[in-house]
């Protein structure tokens, strides 16, 4: 049995910003390859400096961002990391700790991949997305301009 629905799965997906510019249809499509997981407190999700694979969208529960070991952040449901790993293999800048027991869905890079190449419209409003982020954080920073 599923731990939500597919339509709490789409809500996620309609937060990040990533995924913005995506129909009803093109987010059931995503949603449809999440996997859905559930971990105990102090489970690691991901680990500062290693390569990210995948998305995470937080359903329940806590997870702590920790740097060198310290925490910078907490997150709560309706939070999402990772979703740079989607299309860019980079270093994750930060290890994410289940705080409490976690609910959470998560997307793979390879999943995604394939429905970008299978879907060039939705690659199209991603790689949108991307770049109103961009432009966003130049805008904000004239440094990186």
């Amino acid at each position: 049995m599923p731990l939500f629905s597919h339509d709490t799965k789409i809500d996620a997906l309609k937060e990040a910003p990533l995924f913005a510019g995506l129909s009803n249809d093109e987010l059931a499509e995503l949603a449809g390859m999440a996997d859905e997981l559930e971990v105990e407190s102090g489970t690691v999700l991901t680990k500062e400096g290693e390569l990210g694979h995948e998305f995470f969208a937080i359903v329940d529960g806590d997870v702590d961002f920790l740097r060198g070991g310290k925490r910078i952040e907490m997150a709560q449901p309706g939070r999402f990391f990772g979703e740079i790993a989607l299309v860019e293999r980079v270093p994750r800048m930060a290890t994410v700790v289940a705080k409490t027991p976690l609910r959470f869905f998560v997307l793979n890079e390879r999943d995604f991949k394939k429905l970008m190449d299978d879907n060039p419209k939705i690659e199209r409003k991603i790689m949108q997305a991307l770049a109103r982020r961009l432009l966003a954080l130049v805008q904000e920073d004239p440094r990186l301009g």
